[in-house]
């Protein structure tokens, strides 16, 4: 039986996720938290507040502090949010404590859906093949958009994941170049943001390029870790 699939929408749409809940941050959290384990990262604990994070690194330093505000890097971080600034990173069992505008509060909003995943273009079908061997009966994509506001990328994310459960798969292509051609992609492709760089747009929407999901599991103090699922 295929399961019930309802795309939610920001932070309202995360608190009212059910089931399997899927947080959709194309551009970027969604994305660089894949980059992440697979630079061999030991830990990625996922805050909603900077205060939070600031609180690990002070418990549980030395960690590597990677946080972003309106797509900038939160002064005395690390590193922003950015998968291509963070090649540079030494991250091999490394613990990562990471903070977002949009995708880790998601993360921390969703308590009411019984498994809470990240999911991206860069995933998607390691996304799809998890809940199809779940056999889930529920499922909420929740896209987070960006400030306060839908965000297209997001939105498509979430189409072709629903298109793709449904055994009605949609073509890539069309997908990549509409949101290659959105305001949300601007400032990306303009390059006047280093901490924005044009790099990233590309690596958030290399399809595929990851074969692992990545779970929230929160610990006995409310702190969510992602996880690789099994």
């Amino acid at each position: 039986m295929k399961p019930v699939i309802d795309i939610l929408h920001q932070h309202q749409g995360a608190i009212r996720a059910r089931g399997i809940a899927v947080i959709i941050d194309v551009l970027r959290a969604s994305s660089t938290v894949c980059y992440l384990a697979a630079a061999g990262a030991g830990r990625i604990w996922a805050v909603a507040d900077e205060a939070s994070a600031r609180a690990l690194s002070r418990t549980y330093g030395p960690v590597v502090l990677i946080g972003e505000r309106h797509g900038r890097r939160l002064p005395g971080f690390d590193w922003g949010n950015s998968p291509s600034l963070l090649k540079g990173a030494a991250l091999a069992d490394r613990t990562v404590v990471l903070t977002t505008s949009n995708g880790t509060r998601g993360l921390a909003a969703a308590r009411s859906a019984e498994e809470i995943l990240t999911g991206g273009f860069v995933n998607a079908g390691a996304v799809v093949a998890y809940i199809r061997d779940r056999a889930a009966s529920q499922v909420s994509l929740v896209c987070m958009g960006s400030g306060g506001r839908p965000a297209l990328e997001d939105t498509l994310c979430a189409v072709y994941l629903k298109a793709a459960l449904e055994g009605r798969p949609l073509s890539f292509a069309p997908l990549r170049q509409a949101i290659l051609r959105c305001a949300g992609a601007a400032i990306f492709r303009q390059g006047d943001c280093v901490d924005m760089p044009p790099e990233d747009l590309q690596l958030c929407l290399e399809l595929d390029r990851f074969d692992f999901v990545l779970q929230a599991v929160q610990d006995s103090k409310g702190v969510i870790a992602l996880e690789r699922a099994s």
